[in-house]
């Protein structure tokens, strides 16, 4: 199995592991990369801000960090795993609010992100910056292409007995 998915801290209503999964999938297959290995941690404010303080030296939660594989001195840039990107649930809800959009939309775009972090891409310079966005958009359309779409229930009156109503949820 190439994508990972960990869940901590709970059930995060509006976030699916195997929506998530199938999100980091559908990213991988875009950037021709599907044979590669990925590991998600979907978290809370406090682990990654610990997270955040060990590594970059900020000791505030983020939204995403991405934790490659492929770099440093012990990297190899041939390997399948490309490594960990963790994604904190509650700073994308609130950034998701604020920006009106849809949980899953905004941790889609958070996991696209760290992704092309792990490949090496950066947003140092306006030009980087504006490539990482125009990739990212990529990703992400790739992403939500393949998202189920959840079909809203109808909620009917509660009319007639039980047995009917039995009968009438399981012709749904």
């Amino acid at each position: 199995m190439p994508v990972r998915v960990i869940v901590e801290d709970g059930r995060h209503p509006g976030v699916s592991r195997a929506d998530i999964a199938r999100r980091a999938r559908a990213m991988l297959d875009a950037l021709q990369m599907g044979d590669r290995e990925l590991s998600i941690l979907l978290t809370g404010d406090d682990q990654i801000q610990k997270l955040n303080h060990i590594y970059r030296g900020k000791n505030r939660p983020t939204d995403v960090l991405a934790f490659s594989q492929r770099e440093g001195e012990l990297g190899d840039p041939s390997d399948r795993l490309l490594g960990d990107v963790v994604v904190s649930i509650p700073t994308a809800r609130r950034q998701a609010e604020a920006r009106k959009r849809e949980l899953g939309s905004e941790v889609t775009m958070l996991l696209a992100h760290g992704l092309l972090h792990l490949l090496g891409w950066d947003h140092e310079t306006a030009a980087e910056d504006r490539r990482m966005r125009a990739e990212t958009n990529r990703l992400c359309a790739a992403a939500e292409a393949i998202a189920p779409r959840v079909k809203a229930r109808v909620k009917r009156p509660l009319v007639g007995s039980r047995r009917g109503l039995l009968k009438r949820s399981l012709k749904r």
